[in-house]
């Protein structure tokens, strides 16, 4: 069951590793416009501010492989259940504000890992 769900953790970080290229690198490119329904004068108007948003779900990728990584079982669940914990807050408060869509792209596969990584 861990492996199942460090797996999942994987994909949650790789998932943010993937927005941090579309908002910091590709916001105002063909995929970005199309991915976050965007024209480019609102994607030009907006670029520095995707940027540093991109900049954060790096983070969140960050520190969720450290908890995958980190050598001490019990440290590396407490990384990730935090990790974890603030893509499922940060992907509500998009869902909220923004999209519901980032309720499924973002906060469910976080939420999905976090259940799997309690029951563990």
């Amino acid at each position: 069951m861990i492996f199942i769900a460090n797996a999942l953790v994987a994909v949650v970080a790789a998932l943010h590793g993937f927005f941090l290229v579309l908002e910091m690198f590709l916001w105002d490119k063909p995929l970005g416009l199309k991915i976050f329904r965007n024209t480019i004068e609102k994607a030009t108007d907006s670029k520095v501010l995707a940027a540093n948003q991109g900049l954060y779900n790096g983070f969140l990728a960050a520190g969720l492989v450290w908890g995958l990584v980190h050598p001490n079982p019990a440290f590396a669940f407490q990384i990730k259940v935090f990790f974890l914990l603030c893509v499922i807050a940060a992907g509500a408060y998009g869902a909220a504000t923004v999209s519901r869509r980032i309720l499924y792209v973002q906060a469910a596969p976080a939420a999905l890992a976090l259940v799997l990584l309690w029951l563990a």
